[in-house]
């Protein structure tokens, strides 16, 4: 089978060397370009559209994980998502999430015999991929599991200290509406106006009830009961509103199962 593929891969030995396991256990892959880190993964795939992205989990900048879900977000509505394999040198990935064909792992050192059942896998998954609009149902179900913050939950917040010129305010999380990314600080989003913490969303989301505030965008987590409606445009992307909130949220693919209709 004819297909192609993208590595990403921070250390230029081991991309070196799983390239060459790959063309011995699939002569018919051409790998498109080899990147060093989860950024120039997400730029190169979005610019080559590879069959086949083979993404190390830990790299400089964005994981694996991250530039997957990136990727989720923004791959185009008429092309067939990739098939997704991550490599990494820790189990704890290989154990939690891989149990449908929709991605597969790779453990470093990447092992022939192991390689060559993931090739097979993903040629049987190509094969039965249909060229229809949107990522794999099955995918993103599995990116959502691996994105999800680890279980038990770290102690919950009940306040957030946040710095207010020269002094530090108490915000109660029961008035908060939403968690925003924005850079190196997180916006902390009100009723009434914003505060700046400089906690990444990813270590606040472990403190974060997960029944009370949902993920609906990488970057972006809101209080359940504060939404107010969800649109979809003509391109069938969701946005939200909350009712005390002006702005429009992002809903990302990834997270979009959330909203249909009950």
């Amino acid at each position: 089978m004819n297909a192609t593929a993208l590595i990403a891969e921070d250390e230029p030995l081991l991309a070196q060397a799983l390239q060459a396991e790959l063309v011995r256990a699939w002569p018919d892959l051409r790998v498109l370009k080899v990147v060093g880190d989860g950024d120039a993964a997400v730029a190169q795939a979005l610019a080559l559209r590879p069959d086949v992205l083979l993404l190390d989990i830990r790299m400089p900048g964005q994981s694996g994980l991250d530039a997957a879900a990136e990727l989720a977000e923004e791959w185009p509505d008429d092309q067939p998502f990739p098939a997704l394999v991550f490599v990494t040198a820790f189990d704890a990935y290989a154990v939690q999430a891989f149990e449908t064909q929709a991605v597969d792992y790779l453990l470093k050192p990447v092992q022939p015999e192991r390689l060559r059942m993931t090739v097979q896998r993903v040629q049987a998954l190509l094969a039965q991929r249909r060229p229809a609009t949107g990522p794999l149902d099955a995918t993103l179900e599995q990116l959502r599991q691996l994105m999800a913050p680890p279980q038990p939950p770290a102690a919950r917040l009940q306040v957030i200290p946040a710095s207010v010129g020269q002094s530090i305010r108490m915000v109660p999380l029961t008035e908060v509406q939403a968690f925003e990314a924005a850079d190196k600080y997180v916006r902390v989003l009100l009723a009434q106006g914003e505060v700046l913490i400089r906690t990444p969303l990813k270590e606040l989301m472990p403190q974060l009830d997960p029944a009370v505030f949902w993920q609906v965008h990488r970057g972006t987590v809101v209080r359940a009961e504060a939404i107010d409606n969800v649109t979809r445009n003509e391109a069938g992307r969701l946005s939200l509103k909350l009712r005390a909130r002006p702005e429009a949220f992002a809903v990302s693919r990834l997270y979009a199962d959330r909203f249909r209709a009950m």
